[in-house]
């Protein structure tokens, strides 16, 4: 039913209300017809900045309603005095206006939203989409959405929540997903929340009625192997398997999509980091470190087997040799080596 021709949506329309709010309540909130009038969606983060727009843009209003009542900007096009004006106009035939401002990162003078953030109309909702990063805390407009509006502040993900968060968004839509293949595919896409959603969906649509996800599936319907990845490299580098290290570096040179080596030096300093961090807690805890480093139940134990081979001071030595060999992927201090090449220098180094 549309959200916008019940008699008393005026009476449930906030006065003013300034807090930094979740997207769950915000979502939970439009969809029990309650709103504000001003959402200042900012940070680092645009996943939930762009499922939010998306919403609004697509269902905040009736679909015969969007003709006359929903007007979308983008900040590189935009002038802040039409963003003003459209904001200014009555509905028609509707209790309801919508106006978006998309990448108003991009828009010159954003600051003179002022005038309207102020004092805005209670029958034009305004969304303001203003990707990775937030507006300047010393200026007046950022003082100003403190008192008058709703506001999301994103920030990217941290690698250790992303095992986490894959398994609740899997779910939320009703499947399950074997622990390695959460394992590979966040180590894979790392942190973008977009294309890990994007390949979840493509690869659900191919599941037909099974409800549980493999590393199977990944291999098949995303196109990462099971065997040849970043993240069972970081595997053999782990346990000092010197030979199937060779092995896969052999399979990445010939499979260059794989694993390139701008995905797995960044995977291999992220473990040592961590490795590293479990031998300054000095405890064998695995609570105590899965809580305090940062690590999932899946690769806690990896991680603890790794001290089996790599005292503290190897582990430091190792940080700076993938530092040393990241600089020389970009072509800093070597000019003629392959990536193959230069990850079996590394793995001999390391495991020397």
């Amino acid at each position: 039913m549309c959200l916008f021709y019940f008699a008393n949506i005026l009476k449930k329309q906030h006065s003013c209300i300034s807090l930094k709010m979740p997207i769950s309540k915000i979502l939970s909130n439009w969809k029990n017809n309650v709103f504000d009038a001003v959402y200042w969606l900012e940070g680092e983060e645009s996943f939930y900045i762009d499922q939010l727009v998306q919403y609004a843009e697509h269902k905040l209003l009736p679909e015969a309603d969007q003709a006359f009542n929903l007007t979308v900007f983008y900040g590189k096009d935009a002038d802040w005095a039409e963003v003003v004006n459209a904001c200014k106009r009555y509905p028609v035939f509707a209790e309801k206006q919508v106006v978006i401002l998309k990448e108003a990162q991009h828009m010159n003078s954003i600051e003179k939203l002022v005038s309207y953030i102020e004092n805005p109309l209670s029958s034009t909702i305004l969304i303001v989409a203003h990707k990775d990063k937030n507006v300047d805390g010393r200026s007046a407009l950022a003082k100003l959405l403190k008192t008058k509006a709703v506001v999301l502040s994103t920030k990217k993900m941290y690698d250790n929540k992303l095992p986490e968060w894959v398994n609740q968004w899997v779910a939320d839509n009703g499947y399950q997903i074997s622990p390695k293949a959460v394992q590979i595919i966040v180590d894979h896409i790392g942190n973008d929340l977009s294309r890990i959603k994007n390949e979840l969906e493509k690869l659900i649509v191919n599941l037909g009625d099974r409800k549980k996800i493999t590393e199977d599936d990944i291999e098949k319907y995303i196109g990462i192997s099971k065997e040849f990845n970043a993240f069972e490299f970081q595997d053999a580098i782990a346990q000092k398997k010197f030979s199937k290290a060779i092995q896969m570096i052999q399979y990445f040179e010939s499979n260059q999509k794989a694993a390139p080596i701008q995905l797995i030096l960044p995977t291999l300093y992220g473990f040592f980091s961590k490795l590293y961090a479990v031998y300054g807690l000095g405890t064998n805890d695995e609570k105590r470190i899965m809580a305090e480093v940062g690590l999932n139940f899946f690769s806690i134990k990896t991680t603890m087997a790794a001290t089996r081979h790599y005292n503290p001071a190897k582990v430091e030595q190792i940080l700076l040799l993938i530092h040393e060999y990241n600089l020389r992927v970009l072509g800093i201090n070597d000019a003629s080596n392959t990536d193959a090449d230069l990850l079996k220098e590394l793995v001999v180094k390391i495991m020397s």
